[in-house]
């Protein structure tokens, strides 16, 4: 029967903390999704291992770096400004949960198990919420909303047979995918000084604070109200792949779509472009596509390398604005992706909108919804938008593997889904550490479940990608010929 200890943590040193502190959200925040995020770090443990041991490691670790990244503790509230601020207080916790399903009776699949279907979170199924904090998964909810006074993070500990899994909740109002990756390096580095016993890593407050991402005051009389809360488009059924591209493949693609006049364009951008080419080409074949009519593009972009004077290196909160093509001074058409343009072309143009994303682009988007009274209606939702929508977000600099917890480092990491799909959102995951010399991204990209046989079957497309399975629990209802290749 699975055991589990449930802890609430209070930061390292909490008996001499003020007894409130509020860090104000900052504009960039709102335009974060309203959800909890759920990063779920994979560790190899050998049998030999001391589990409990670990576990106060953890624990103690998650008390020194809760006491680092201070907007974690407390509740996100109401504030004199109108908006929102992450308040702590002097008893504030942040919980977190022990939970040992290693047992033969638990009936939970081993890391071996896991390692060798890739870490595809359908092979732990409808057991997700298991791992997760009280149950607690991705997606929009009421309780995500600032009104609600939600909790920040959370955090369990999940010992499954040959392994550990970590997951990591956090409000995504508190950080991004690159936030959360530091606070996550930020963690190693507590526990390694434990386990090593050597000093404790230091950390720049000033990774907490974020005024300048807060727009200008605008008088009462210029404010205006929002657009109403995106909902859900009405998506057929999808099924979220999990793709392989071989770096000697993405070497290939980089060839095939670099421009013929010398100009510049990164692996990134050849990717994007096959993918954009690929996805839409065979989505055409479902919906009724207008060739002369453009479909969105965009990608998350994260500004913390494009600041100047830059952030500390470790800076929290959301520090990313997303590019679209719908905002660019021109478009390519649904022809011109589908097959009329070179790739080339397409690879020049995403590689376009990407410079454009300067700082001084970021502080206009903030001027620019700075009138907005009520900004709780601003945040992304993906699925909002309709099909034929692509929506990158490059994880590759997370490096999470590389992160050294004294005990193991992670062999992978994935964000946990359970049965909730953004569709048009794309995800790349840096290569994990493998004996495979050829081992390169990972993409979790959701996909029309009628048509993944007809994407994953295109001699082109699978030259290149490579399907490992499904990021959903949803692998029974995709078509029979694809679901077989990953049992």
């Amino acid at each position: 029967m699975p055991t589990k200890q449930e802890y609430q943590l209070h930061p390292w040193g909490w008996e001499n903390d003020p007894e409130e502190e509020s860090i104000r959200l900052s504009t960039l925040d709102y335009l974060a999704a309203c959800v909890y995020n759920n990063y779920a770090l994979f560790f190899k443990l050998d049998d030999s291992a001391d589990k409990t041991k670990i576990a106060e490691v953890i624990k103690e670790g998650l008390e020194r770096t809760l006491a680092q990244a201070r907007h974690l503790v407390g509740t996100i509230e109401k504030n004199e400004h109108g908006d929102h601020s992450f308040v702590k207080k002097k008893d504030s916790t942040v919980g977190f949960i022990v939970q040992h399903i290693d047992g033969p009776e638990d009936d939970f699949p081993s890391f071996s198990e896991l390692e060798e279907v890739h870490f595809a979170s359908s092979k732990i199924g409808d057991k997700i919420p298991t791992l997760s904090w009280n149950g607690l998964i991705y997606g929009e909810r009421p309780e995500c909303h600032p009104d609600a006074s939600p909790f920040v993070s959370a955090f369990q500990a999940n010992f499954i047979p040959g392994g550990l899994i970590l997951n990591m909740h956090s409000h995504h109002y508190a950080n991004d995918v690159m936030g959360w990756a530091s606070v996550a390096h930020q963690l190693a580095d507590n526990c390694a000084a434990i386990v090593n016993k050597t000093p404790a890593p230091g950390w720049d407050m000033q990774a907490v604070r974020h005024t300048r991402f807060i727009a200008k005051e605008v008088p009462e009389e210029s404010k205006i109200d929002g657009p109403p809360a995106p909902s859900r488009y009405p998506h057929p059924p999808s099924a979220a792949m999990l793709l392989h591209l071989p770096k000697s493949k993405a070497a290939e693609l980089k060839k095939l779509a670099s421009p013929t006049d010398g100009s510049w364009i990164s692996t990134y951008d050849a990717v994007s472009a096959f993918l954009w080419r690929y996805l839409s080409k065979h989505r055409a074949t479902l919906y009724n596509v207008e060739p002369h009519e453009s479909s969105l593009w965009g990608e998350a972009i994260n500004m913390r390398k494009r600041l100047n004077p830059l952030e500390p290196e470790r800076i929290q909160r959301n520090v990313f604005f997303a590019t679209v093509s719908a905002t660019a001074p021109t478009r390519c058409t649904n022809a011109e992706v589908i097959s009329e343009a070179p790739l080339s072309k397409l690879a020049s143009y995403i590689r376009g909108l990407t410079n454009n994303m300067t700082e001084d682009a970021l502080c206009k988007v903030m001027d620019s919804v700075a009138p907005i009274r009520d900004k709780t209606s601003l945040f992304i939702r993906v699925d909002s938008f309709p099909p034929l929508t692509i929506i990158m977000t490059d994880w590759r600099d997370t490096k999470v593997t590389e992160a050294d917890f004294g005990f193991a480092r992670p062999k992978a990491f994935r964000h946990l889904f359970a049965n909730k799909i953004d569709e048009g959102l794309a995800i790349i995951y840096p290569p994990r550490s493998t004996s495979n010399p050829d081992e390169g991204c990972e993409f979790m990209i959701p996909f029309e479940k009628s048509l993944v046989t007809q994407l994953t079957e295109d001699p082109e497309f699978k030259k290149y990608f490579e399907l490992r399975g499904y990021e959903t629990t949803m692998v029974e209802d995709v078509p029979d010929t694809v679901a077989g290749k990953i049992q």
